[in-house]
């Protein structure tokens, strides 16, 4: 049995879809099943509340081989809290039900001088760090930012025609997109030949800087979309308006500074594996139609 956390969330739902499409017997635990699709609902054992509640994670846990988790980030919180915090009820029920693999959702800097002053990223070792400790087979699958956080401008290139965000616009990184974790975290739940500790650097198939991608942005939808860069204490204090903790919002700007500092850029120790999806790809395959509904 292969237990998914977040199956209804940008990354969960693709490693879910693959795994069903693979036939592997799969419980998700989720808060609300009806986000689950219906054809995939008929398929998997549903275990509904969430992963933050040790009733439910030990339910969850029991009789499983592998676990997909991935913790939501609830940035009311502070960084430990949202992540270290909220993994110690998984960390107990991996060793009190002998769960043999796990994977990880992380990003690139572990081991790098940003690896203790990344904000969210760093909140982000040290609950994979707990993990590990339990001693379970663990893979962390570390990657740059996603293609498709440019979706959370959604409204400002449809309303405004431009894009907006907390970057240096001429600095380059690669990026990744969320259908390319999906499948490659798939393709580890379902092989029970790995063992031991690491991380699987997951890299986009380019680097682009912040402007580049809105030209891209701009060819594929046939308009011109500028991007814009946002202060970060702009952005910090828009996050705190909107709910967000001080110390969460924080951990966002120490996040964006080290990879604006080249956290991102590499180069990168082995393993790295080099994931398909071009960000033009993506734009004309998620973003475009989107905006073309």
């Amino acid at each position: 049995m292969i237990v998914v956390t977040t199956p209804t969330g940008n990354v969960g739902h693709h490693v879910l879809a693959n795994l069903v499409r693979a036939g592997l017997p799969v419980r998700v635990i989720v808060r609300d099943p009806c986000k689950i699709d219906v054809n995939l609902r008929s398929q998997i054992e549903v275990l509904q509340g969430s992963h933050s509640d040790a009733a439910v994670v030990d339910k969850a846990f029991e009789g499983a081989s592998a676990l997909f988790w991935l913790a939501p980030g609830e940035p009311f919180r502070t960084p430990d809290e949202a992540y270290v915090d909220f993994a110690r009820s998984a960390a107990d029920a991996i060793k009190r039900h002998n769960v043999q693999r796990v994977v990880s959702t992380a990003a690139l800097g572990r081991n790098t001088k940003w690896q203790d002053k990344a904000g969210i990223v760093s909140a982000m070792f040290r609950m994979d760090d707990l993990l590990m400790s339990t001693g379970v087979n663990f893979r962390a699958l570390a990657m740059p930012s996603f293609m498709d956080n440019t979706l959370h401008t959604f409204d400002t290139i449809r309303d405004q025609g431009k894009m907006f965000g907390p970057h240096v616009a001429d600095v380059k990184a690669p990026k990744t997109a969320v259908r390319d974790v999906g499948a490659t975290a798939a393709r580890l739940l379902a092989d029970d030949s790995w063992s031991g500790q690491s991380e699987l650097k997951l890299i986009g198939p380019e680097d682009l800087s912040m402007i580049e991608m809105a030209a891209i942005v701009s060819d594929v939808l046939g308009r011109e979309i500028p991007f814009v860069e946002v202060a970060y204490e702009d952005f910090r204090q828009g996050a705190i308006a909107r709910g967000v903790s001080t110390a969460f919002a924080d951990g966002f700007v120490e996040m964006f500074r080290a990879k604006d500092e080249g956290m991102d850029a590499g180069p990168f120790d082995e393993p790295v594996e080099r994931a398909p999806t071009t960000f033009r790809q993506w734009c004309e395959d998620v973003l475009k139609p989107m905006l073309d509904r």
